[in-house]
């Protein structure tokens, strides 16, 4: 039996800053990998888009009662205890990987046979608290009191990945039945979230002939470091403004390769291991 619920999906907060409000909740923004963990007729992981069930072994045996379904991340921490995405994604792709995961629950929809999506935030996390005993695997993400602002400002000094405020009163929203993984979910203003970004100024160094996406670089010194693709950001009236100051150099049969010569803002999510730049997404063009 399919047990899977399209998980509810957050708003980015207006221009991404937080606020202090007495109706919003706020905790931290984990960086891995939405899960729903579901003990219905029998122990489901899902994803998204998929049902994972057969690559966390360690998830198997979930400290909760059956009839119990629930929402939250799975993260792998590094040696300071902050999320590690791309551990969290090597051990997602590969059961060899001896990376420790942890799910961290922040919602419940079912609790004991009974559906409670519409009870609201409060209540919800008060079944959590009841229902969920934390392990070496499972535990429960905290709700932070005092200022969401200063919560941020906390998280930006130490390099976390964001904040999420929730209203107090908000019921989850999600379908009524059981739908297949990567049914479309709701992104509602009842969630928001503020993301801890990083801004570095690029140049772009081609574009992609199958997407059009820009191969961008980060200038260092008389050298120009490769930094990935980037899609986001760039509309179309921008596209065709740009288009005419491209100039071509050299291509091969994935992309086209131009003078590095346009100089551009982007936002972005850091580096990864590789060096390459985590989801940029361009804020303006400055020349």
């Amino acid at each position: 039996m399919n047990s899977f619920y399209p998980p509810m999906l957050l708003q980015y907060a207006i221009n991404n800053e937080p606020f202090d409000h007495p109706d919003y909740l706020a905790s931290l923004k984990l960086d891995g990998i939405r899960l729903l963990v579901s003990n219905m007729d029998s122990l489901k992981l899902y994803t998204k888009n998929m049902d994972v069930t057969a690559r966390f072994p360690e998830l198997h045996n979930p400290p909760i009662s059956k009839g119990t379904i629930l929402d939250g991340e799975l993260i792998v921490t590094d040696e300071k205890g902050h999320p590690d995405f791309e551990a969290c994604m090597a051990r997602f792709q590969s059961q060899k990987s001896k990376h420790h995961i942890l799910f961290c629950a922040f919602d419940i929809l079912y609790y004991r046979g009974q559906r409670v999506t519409n009870l609201p935030l409060e209540q919800r996390l008060a079944l959590l608290e009841d229902e969920l005993i934390e392990t070496e695997y499972y535990s429960r993400m905290r709700i932070l009191n005092g200022s969401s602002t200063q919560l941020f400002d906390i998280v930006k000094a130490a390099g976390l990945e964001g904040i999420v405020l929730k209203k107090r009163e908000s019921r989850y929203e999600t379908s009524i039945q059981p739908c297949a993984p990567g049914s479309k979910a709701i992104r509602s203003w009842s969630w928001q979230k503020v993301i801890n970004y990083d801004y570095s100024d690029v140049v772009i160094t081609g574009y992609s002939k199958q997407s059009g996406a820009w191969l961008i670089g980060g200038l260092e010194g008389e050298r120009i470091k490769p930094l990935g693709t980037m899609e986001l950001g760039i509309t179309g009236p921008l596209r065709k403004a740009v288009w005419p100051r491209l100039r071509r150099f050299n291509e091969n049969k994935q992309f086209v390769f131009v003078k590095p010569e346009i100089l551009c803002r982007v936002k972005h999510r850091g580096f990864y291991k590789s060096g390459l730049m985590r989801l940029p997404v361009l804020e303006s063009v400055i020349n």
